[in-house]
C-alpha cells in the first residue's frame, strides 16, 4: 500500500532567480523609502502579506500553522540557511543564525537596506493578522532573527 503523498507546497519556485529576487527587492525597499516614505512600504508587504501569500495566510485563518513551518523549512533548506524550527506546545519558534538572502544582499549591493527585514516583519504580521495566531519577528543580528507564532490570548 502506498503513503499518502504530502499535498505540494503552494509557493515552491525553483532554479537560481530566488536570491537574486532579494538584490532586486533590497533596491526597491529603499527607491519606495525614499521615494514615498516607510508607511507606503509597510503598507506593500501587509498587501504581500495578504495577498501574494493567500494560501498561507488561509491555513493561518483556519488554525493550521503547520503550512507556515512547511513554507520556512522549504526556503530556508532551499537557501541553505543556517537556521532550526522549534514546534512547541505553546510556541513554533524559528531560529535564522545565518539569512541567505540577507548576506547574498550584502554580497551584490553596496548596501543592504535599513529597511530589508521589515519584509519579514510586515509579511508575517499580515499573514497572521485576524487569524488565531500571531508571528512576532525579533531582528538578532545582521542576517539573523527570531520568528514565534504564538496562539493569540
Amino acid at each position: 500500500m502506498n503513503e499518502p503523498q504530502e499535498k505540494p507546497l503552494r509557493y515552491q519556485e525553483e532554479g537560481n532567480v530566488h536570491l537574486d529576487f532579494h538584490g532586486a527587492t533590497n533596491t526597491t525597499i529603499d527607491f519606495i523609502v525614499e521615494r514615498y516614505g516607510v508607511d507606503v512600504l509597510h503598507e506593500i508587504f501587509a498587501k504581500v502579506g495578504k495577498d501574494v501569500y493567500a494560501d498561507l495566510r488561509r491555513h493561518m485563518m483556519d488554525g493550521d500553522a503547520n503550512e507556515m513551518v512547511r513554507h520556512w523549512r522549504y526556503f530556508f533548506d532551499r537557501e541553505s540557511a543556517d537556521y532550526d524550527i522549534a514546534v512547541g506546545e505553546e510556541e513554533i519558534v524559528l531560529t535564522v543564525r545565518h539569512c541567505t538572502a540577507y548576506h547574498h544582499v550584502a554580497k551584490i549591493a553596496p548596501a543592504v537596506s535599513a529597511h530589508f527585514c521589515d519584509q519579514t516583519i510586515k509579511v508575517n504580521e499580515a499573514i497572521a493578522e485576524g487569524s488565531p495566531y500571531r508571528i512576532d519577528t525579533e531582528i538578532t543580528g545582521p542576517g539573523a532573527c527570531r520568528q514565534v507564532i504564538r496562539r493569540r490570548a
